[in-house]
């Protein structure tokens, strides 16, 4: 790794990628090889078979750790991968306590996959640290967060619940997916673990799918690399370039998408009012002064509620220039309907208990440039 005393855009460029002793390339080959020749049985350069190591995704895993501040990070073929890799650190009859508006995709495999191994999970708003106190049992393993959650963008004090956790013996786990290590670094905080659905923010261009678990201890490195060569579901040596291509722009891609963010949450509050904007970017945000000591900015994830799912489909078809899909993170401004989309799985009941209504929408501010993201937000909502 680089020396620490450089910045963060310099270890983003550099950690991890130095220039290739063959050739000098200053981009890490795309190493597409399934095996290795070895020297002599039981003697090798370092990688015996692609399941275990690929110098393209070790070169991915020392960046994405250096840029985190942990002791190793662990490369999956997905974020949901990466999150299902976390859980099998524990064993039948553990418990697990959530964010209560964490991902639909989460809560699903909690509640339809994992239950059927054992596991138990207790959903509470970790907003009030006061609850992860309460909802910690003698069996309790592990608290995952988000934060800022999806899509209502509630922000968790980082630090009060991992001194709450280790209190009582319990790991903390963050998905930081919607801030990137630019603008929030949890391990800081305090937390074990770090995750993200790679896919986003950290890749930026909407093209590559994968999820990194980043650790603190020596024991959840064995772990996750135990699961790695088990379990086979690795990031393959293409997607970890794209990825490290991302990365690399990833600090001057976080400001603008911080800037435009700002500059959108303001625009929508002035044509919805501030009841029917999330964004905690906003002085009305009931999290705003957290968000502001815990993290380096805002982000580009904002909700907004129109009032009926008939406006937010005349919303959504009015659109020019955003897209209308799934996901987020990328350079380009993504609009999404989590009731039919990211929390479809979640059931009405759920999705009520957290008001994500029939009219909810989430934008993943894009870095266009922002007076041509707020004319066409404009003219759809006209």
């Amino acid at each position: 790794m680089s020396d620490s005393k450089y910045g963060f855009a310099t270890r983003a460029i550099h950690d991890g990628q130095q220039p290739d002793p063959l050739t000098g390339a200053v981009n890490v080959p795309i190493y597409l090889t399934s095996t290795y020749q070895q020297e002599a049985i039981g003697k090798n350069k370092g990688h015996e078979y692609a399941r275990l190591t690929n110098p393209t995704r070790d070169a991915l895993e020392e960046s994405l750790c250096s840029l985190e501040g942990g002791t190793s990070a662990h490369c999956f073929g997905s974020g949901m991968a990466a999150i299902t890799a976390l859980c099998t650190m524990m064993k039948a009859g553990d418990h697990v306590v959530c964010s209560d508006n964490v991902y639909g995709g989460t809560s699903r495999l909690f509640d339809k996959v994992l239950v059927h191994y054992g596991l138990t999970f207790t959903y509470v708003d970790t907003s009030n640290a006061e609850n992860v106190r309460a909802a910690i049992r003698p069996e309790t393993k592990l608290v995952h967060i988000e934060t800022p959650t999806n899509p209502m963008m509630s922000v968790t004090d980082i630090r009060a619940v991992a001194e709450i956790c280790h209190a009582k013996g319990v790991e903390l786990s963050v998905d930081n997916t919607f801030l990137s290590p630019y603008l929030q670094r949890p391990i800081e905080l305090g937390a074990d673990i770090v995750m993200h659905s790679t896919t986003k923010f950290l890749n930026g261009h909407s093209d590559g799918l994968g999820g990194v678990l980043v650790c603190t201890k020596p024991e959840q490195a064995e772990r996750f690399r135990f699961v790695q060569k088990c379990t086979g579901g690795i990031l393959s040596p293409f997607d970890s370039y794209l990825l490290l291509r991302g990365v690399k722009t990833l600090a001057v891609r976080m400001k603008q998408h911080d800037t435009n963010g700002r500059a959108v949450a303001e625009f929508l509050v002035e044509k919805l009012g501030a009841d029917k904007v999330f964004y905690p970017g906003l002085a009305t945000h009931p999290q705003h002064e957290l968000a502001k000591r815990q993290q380096r900015g805002f982000g580009s994830m904002l909700s907004l509620e129109l009032g009926s799912l008939e406006k937010a489909n005349a919303f959504a078809s009015r659109l020019k220039l955003c897209y209308l899909a799934e996901s987020l993170g990328g350079v380009e401004t993504l609009i999404c309907h989590p009731a039919t989309m990211t929390h479809a799985a979640v059931g009405a009941e759920g999705r009520a208990k957290l008001g994500i209504t029939d009219g909810l929408m989430r934008i993943s501010v894009g870095i266009e440039e922002v007076e041509d993201i707020i004319a066409d937000l404009a003219q759809a909502l006209a």
